[in-house]
């Protein structure tokens, strides 16, 4: 069946293996940045830092404001009527079930800055919060309070608006997987021009330098790990030894393709994860823990709005907001694409608000606990007798953080080696997944792209997050993330009003159609009675319903095209067969097609109702078909095998007639 939408491109652009625009546009404009970076180091490092302040002073306010709308827009599209609306045809089931969505999701919170800043975030905000003084039991309730909110909605409210429109078009209108198909209910066939190509180009740089800086981040801790264990020196030469042995790493990753490298990677991160979080509340105060977990929750909820629109314009704490939120905000909108083309991948099926409160609340469910147990374990002893002990760790080196603390458990050697591995196996992952999402957007959409482009980005990152290091370090990481986000925000906005406009236009089509009155007679055939109750009772086979489309509803759709063509208007029509369906595609210029097919839809026979006591599958003995309608957004789940010729126009014209109202509620 095809239910493709006027939107969708042609077939040459379907094939293409690379956008050279997109692709070379991006990789230029990353080479002069690596160049730059390698050849002046110094002066970068000075540029990065000017550059992060020239950006917290000016577009500050307008980071804290543009984050605020996209999680008012996702709860908002959550729960009004839109909601219903699914990601991909009506007739789409999901992919996954429950359960295994729920735990990509999961899998899809967790990353290398949750063991970075697990540790290192509140006890940094204990230390030394932005306003009040350090050390104290509330220094600690607002340093988790401010954690959370780091951690919390608005990071994923980003990712969700990403992940909904990418899900929204490629999956219903059949749009490429890339960014610039959010716009086309703004600018039309227009996205596969130098505007798109422009919008491409930008979440390519968004996301390598949002990737870049989790594998700076990771090889910092890293770095870390071994000299708390093997004495290994803290350099950034050393640094960027390990990211170029650990870039190896992802490269190989990448050569085994998705199933046998990042699909096993990402079940053993799930399991060292899991096992180090139960390990910390086990050995950790597990009754403070549990406690604060439930008190840091409702904490958070209860000062979210006042945080959110928080600029400290009035507290000497506005030069803090530069370092840490204006940071995050960029970080996690550099990571939209990334993250955002991910979600979308697995939740084809689902409905526009089981996405966003599935997005919303299971990764943020699972980071609230992690936060809550390594930072909270961490305030514990900083509160008890083992007070400026990993404070003064941190406060020298912020990546020692996690051993600091697991230095003070039992077994600390085994946890800082599971510590040490997951933030190797969460940068190999990080590379692959993040260069198989660059390759897609840079190859216009194509889900499969060649392994040798993916080797190309995946090696890209890894010189990428060096040459950070040898620019700046942890200054560069930061500025990379708050600029690379910026150009991308603007593009943000448009994808919220690009999502909004396609599904109101989806509201006007639905208006239209049950405005449109019963198809008149004078265009239908009377039904005798039997033929109505032969149909009802008969259960047809795969052949009959594949000759009843060709010998009558293949040459009354072909009737239908011929007299649009003949009346010379401004519409154009043709007819498609394909294996299972047959389809009348009429085009209107700019406007949408009127798309009505019929394919073989095979369903189980009421006899054999009961398909999970066939677990190779029912055969086709067991099977009937129908000869359903579908339109441009799915099927309309009625059948028409056993009609004639005429009542198959006439139906066909019923559909015609309600289109051509949308299109007239439309303009």
């Amino acid at each position: 069946m095809n239910n493709n939408q006027s939107a969708a491109p042609s077939s040459k652009k379907k094939r293409s293996q690379i956008n050279p625009p997109v692709f070379y546009g991006s990789a230029s404009l990353i080479l002069a940045f690596v160049l730059f970076g390698t050849l002046f180091s110094e002066i970068a490092g000075g540029v990065f830092s000017d550059v992060q302040n020239w950006i917290v002073n000016t577009f500050g306010w307008y980071y804290l404001l543009v984050v605020a709308v996209f999680l008012v827009f996702s709860i908002g599209l959550a729960i009004s009527n839109y909601g219903q609306i699914k990601l991909g045809p009506d007739h789409a089931d999901p992919d996954y079930s429950y359960l295994s969505w729920f735990a990509m999701l999961f899998s899809a919170g967790m990353g290398i800055g949750l063991l970075f800043f697990g540790v290192a975030e509140p006890i940094m905000h204990f230390s030394d919060p932005p306003v009040g003084e350090g050390g104290t039991v509330e220094a600690a309730r607002k340093a988790m309070s401010i954690t959370f909110f780091h951690w919390g909605l608005h990071a994923w409210a980003i990712y969700a608006v990403v992940g909904m429109s990418l899900a929204y078009f490629g999956y219903r209108h059949n749009l490429p997987l890339t960014i610039r198909s959010s716009l086309y209910p703004l600018i039309g066939e227009r996205i596969y021009g130098p505007i798109g190509n422009m919008v491409d180009i930008f979440a390519v740089l968004g996301t390598m330098f949002g990737v870049a800086t989790s594998l700076g981040l990771g090889v910092l801790q890293v770095n870390a790990g071994l000299s708390y264990m093997f004495d290994v020196p803290q350099s950034v030469w050393v640094q960027v030894g390990l990211i170029a042995i650990i870039t190896i790493f992802a490269t190989a990753s990448v050569v085994a393709g998705l199933d046998a490298g990042i699909k096993r990677l990402s079940e053993l991160n799930l399991i060292l994860a899991v096992g180090l979080l139960l390990f910390v509340l086990v050995a950790g105060p597990t009754l403070f823990l549990l406690q604060t977990m439930v008190q840091n929750t409702g904490l958070y909820l209860n000062e979210v709005v006042g945080k959110t629109f928080n600029l400290y314009a009035y507290d000497p704490g506005g030069a803090w907001i530069g370092g840490w939120t204006l940071f995050y905000w960029g970080w996690w909108i550099a990571w939209s694409p990334f993250v955002g083309m991910f979600i979308a991948r697995v939740s084809r099926g689902r409905t526009i608000r089981e996405f966003i409160l599935g997005v919303l609340l299971v990764p943020v469910g699972f980071t609230f606990m992690w936060m809550t147990f390594f930072g909270g374990t961490a305030i514990s002893m900083e509160l008890g007798e083992l007070a400026g002990v990993i404070s003064g760790a941190v406060s020298e080196n912020p990546p020692i953080a996690i051993f600091a603390m697991f230095e003070q458990l039992p077994w600390s050697m085994l946890a800082s080696g599971v510590a040490t591995l997951l933030v190797v196996t969460f940068f190999v992952t990080s590379s692959d997944s993040g260069s198989l999402v660059i390759d897609i957007i840079t190859s216009g959409g194509h889900t499969n792209p060649p392994v040798h482009q993916r080797i190309f980005w995946a090696v890209t990152e890894g010189v990428v997050a060096a040459v950070l290091l040898l620019a700046g370090g942890l200054t560069a990481l930061q500025t990379a993330s708050i600029a690379g986000a910026l150009p991308f925000t603007v593009i943000m906005l448009f994808i919220c009003y690009g999502l909004w406009k396609g599904l109101h236009m989806e509201g006007i089509k639905r208006r239209a159609h049950e405005a449109v009155p019963p198809t008149p007679p004078v265009f239908s055939t009377r039904v005798q009675w039997q033929q109505r109750l032969k149909k009802l009772i008969s259960h047809p086979k795969k052949e009959e319903v594949l000759s009843f489309m060709t010998s009558t509803v293949k040459p009354a759709l072909e009737k239908v095209a011929q007299e649009i063509r003949v009346a010379n208007t401004s519409a154009d029509a043709e007819v498609r067969q394909e294996d299972k369906s047959v389809e009348l595609r009429v085009k209107h210029g700019e406007e949408p097609d009127f798309i009505y097919g019929v394919y073989a839809a095979g369903h189980l026979k009421p006899t054999f109702a009961f398909p999970e006591f066939d677990a190779e599958g029912p055969d086709e003995s067991k099977r009937y078909y129908r000869a359903e309608v579908y339109l441009a957004e799915g099927s309309q789940h009625y059948d028409i095998w056993g009609y004639v010729e005429e009542q198959v126009i006439g139906d066909v014209l019923s559909q015609y007639e309600k289109h051509m109202h949308f299109l007239y509620l439309a303009r």
